[in-house]
């Protein structure tokens, strides 16, 4: 089973649409329940998105503990996917750095994905974003998989343990895009897009460590 945690404070952000993607999951509403999650018969963990900022801490103390919760998950090792918030939260918690960028961009782009990535099997590299907050530090141990042309640390993942985490939001597709005041059209069309194919990979990747454990 994967676990979403869903980090929307007022509600709403996508964390059923990662849910739809994957064939065995539960959201835990993170901000407005009472403690972590349990990991008793979990597979991995998909950090959702959010519309506040990994800064905004001292006024959402639910950020603290999460980040807690990423130290642990990162040093039990259990198999963890980060998106766009969860990417930000996952490299802050392990001691990088997340600011506002001034810029906000909810629209396809282009990303250079490294190509010996298990989890971008499959994955093209235009994909949705819908941020303004960037990774200007990485975490401990972690090391860069996926670039854009605006964004040095667009993708990342751990060295030595199955952490990864994405800007992007691969969950993001044209049935909810009517959604999203702002949503920005480009010359890019989602019919280049196969980014929903990060959260299968990864549920192939944490069942394959489950495996091996």
């Amino acid at each position: 089973m994967i676990l979403v945690l869903n980090n929307a404070v007022d509600g709403g952000y996508m964390a059923d649409e990662i849910a739809h993607f994957l064939p065995d999951a539960r959201v835990y509403d993170y901000p407005h329940e009472d403690g972590d999650p349990s990991l008793d018969g979990v597979d991995g963990v998909v950090v959702g998105g959010s519309e506040v900022g990994v800064y905004d801490e001292p006024d959402q103390p639910w950020i603290t503990a999460q980040k807690r919760f990423a130290r642990r998950l990162v040093e039990e090792g259990v198999p963890t996917l980060g998106i766009c918030f969860g990417h930000q939260i996952l490299n802050a918690a392990l001691g990088g750095e997340v600011v506002d960028s001034g810029t906000s961009r909810l629209r396809l782009c282009d990303a250079d994905l490294d190509a010996d990535e298990p989890l971008f099997d499959g994955v093209e590299p235009t994909v949705p974003v819908l941020h303004s907050d960037v990774v200007t530090e990485l975490g401990d141990g972690m090391e860069v998989i996926g670039r854009a042309d605006y964004y040095e640390y667009f993708a990342t993942r751990h060295r030595d343990r199955p952490v990864w985490s994405v800007q992007y939001h691969p969950e993001f597709t044209p049935r909810i895009v009517d959604e999203y005041d702002g949503w920005e059209a480009t010359e890019r069309s989602f019919e280049d897009a196969t980014a929903t194919r990060t959260l299968a990979n990864f549920a192939a990747l944490a069942e394959s460590f489950g495996d091996d454990s």
